[in-house]
């Protein structure tokens, strides 16, 4: 597990060099994919150099930017990578710096390994589920070495306070949102809202800087499966609205329900 996770933590730091470089230095054209989401350059070349980097690992990927095999195929893999290169293209356009590049390793359709690297800002945010721990590097430039690893920053999620801080998306706060800070508020709890772009809003819960995270919009595995095992090595749970359990990885419809971030009580 150490070397996948290793692996995973140099692709995406790597990914986020070839992003960074873009982002500074050429001006970006936007694409339109099939789904009216946006894609650039950037997103393509993070991608086919994670792809590169986990070949070795004989584990197929499911990439947002990569081929998908069909489910038929699918169904059969007891591992996956499941990678979004570049999350939070949106966030990337605006020149924002709230984008990251998010990398789990998935078994029986969980997540046991989460990677999640935020190039503007050189912070690294990973864990193994099975260990209970998640760490934090604030990197000077976009390399990393043992040493590095070694020193990473242990994180906890928040305690019950009286203060609610909720966090959403960046692009647009919607009415479930506002009627949940509503709710708190009616209950004489003091309530505050952080906007971030991308799975940053997993790493705010996971730290303690935000109570939860609740999501009433569309998203895909590859924007949740990295932020879901991070979460879950610190005892933050990261389940469906629907069914109350938490979400389920390489299914045959990749979009996620609505769903909760927060610590299990």
């Amino acid at each position: 597990m150490q070397s996948h996770l290793q692996k995973a933590i140099k692709a995406s730091i790597n990914a986020g060099k070839i992003i960074m470089d873009i982002y500074e230095n050429q001006i970006v054209e936007v694409e339109t994919k099939a789904d009216n989401s946006p894609v650039t350059i950037a997103d393509k070349k993070a991608n086919a150099f994670i792809e590169e980097a986990l070949e070795s690992t004989n584990i197929p990927v499911l990439s947002e930017e990569g081929e998908h095999a069909t489910y038929e195929i699918r169904k059969n893999w007891n591992q996956c990578w499941i990678v979004d290169p570049l999350d939070g293209t949106k966030e990337f356009i605006k020149r924002n710096g709230e984008f990251t590049v998010n990398i789990a390793l998935i078994e029986n359709g969980k997540p046991i390994l989460g990677v999640i690297y935020i190039p503007a800002q050189k912070t690294l945010y990973y864990a193994v589920v099975s260990e209970q721990k998640a760490f934090k590097i604030e990197l000077a430039e976009h390399n990393i070495s043992t040493d590095m690893l070694e020193n990473a920053v242990e994180i906890v999620p928040a305690s019950e306070s009286d203060v609610v801080t909720i966090t959403s998306s960046r692009s647009y706060t919607n009415q479930q949102v506002l009627d949940l800070i509503a709710k708190h508020e009616g209950e004489q709890k003091q309530v505050e809202l952080i906007k971030a772009g991308s799975s940053l809003k997993f790493c705010l819960v996971a730290e303690g800087k935000a109570s939860y995270y609740p999501r009433y919009a569309p998203t895909m595995e590859w924007d949740t499966a990295a932020g879901h095992a991070i979460c879950n090595a610190v005892g933050v749970e990261v389940y469906s609205l629907e069914t109350q359990k938490p979400l389920k990885y390489n299914k045959e419809n990749l979009l996620n329900p609505w769903f909760i971030v927060r610590k299990v009580t």
